[in-house]
């Protein structure tokens, strides 16, 4: 994280606690729900790249001990 962002990061900090309780409470309601659609979304975009390659025949398959061979 550079200087910037930590001091982006800070300044969202501080006024997050500006908020009552109520405010800070739904603000972190709305993040989480928001991580949550982004990662949704990858998996989304991970899942229609996976079946593109196998529809082209770029996907490997293999067995675990395959798979272990490949990484060493």
């Amino acid at each position: 994280m550079n200087a910037e962002q930590v001091v982006s990061l800070q300044n969202a900090l501080d006024a997050v606690e500006q908020l009552t309780r109520e405010e800070q409470i739904a603000v972190l309601d709305i993040l989480q729900r928001r991580l949550l659609e982004q990662r949704r979304t990858e998996i989304a975009q991970n899942a229609i790249a996976t079946v593109q390659a196998v529809r082209e025949g770029s996907a490997a398959y293999g067995t675990l001990a395959d798979l272990k061979h490949d990484l060493e």
